[in-house]
C-alpha cells in the first residue's frame, strides 16, 4: 500500500496548499479553504499559510516521494 504525502495540489486557487491538506486529510476543498478563511480573519491563516507554502513540496506525476527532508526514489 502506498503511503499518502502531503503535498500541494495541482487544482489550486492560490499556491496549492489547502487543496494538498484536503487531498491529504480526506476532506472537501473548500471546508478547508473556508476554514482556512475563518483562521485568517482572527490572525492566524495569514502566518501559517506562506510557511506551507514554502515548505510543502509540489504534487509530481509518479516520481520519486517526499518523507520530511529525506528523498527517497521509489
Amino acid at each position: 500500500m502506498r503511503n499518502k504525502r502531503l503535498t500541494k495540489s495541482r487544482d489550486k486557487v492560490l499556491l496549492g496548499v489547502c487543496g494538498g491538506i484536503a487531498e491529504f486529510i480526506g476532506w472537501p476543498k473548500q471546508t478547508v479553504r473556508i476554514s482556512w478563511l475563518v483562521l485568517t480573519l482572527f490572525g492566524l491563516g495569514i502566518f501559517v499559510y506562506p510557511v506551507l507554502a514554502l515548505i510543502m513540496p509540489a504534487a509530481n506525476e509518479g516520481d520519486s516521494d517526499f518523507d520530511i527532508g529525506n528523498y527517497r526514489a521509489e
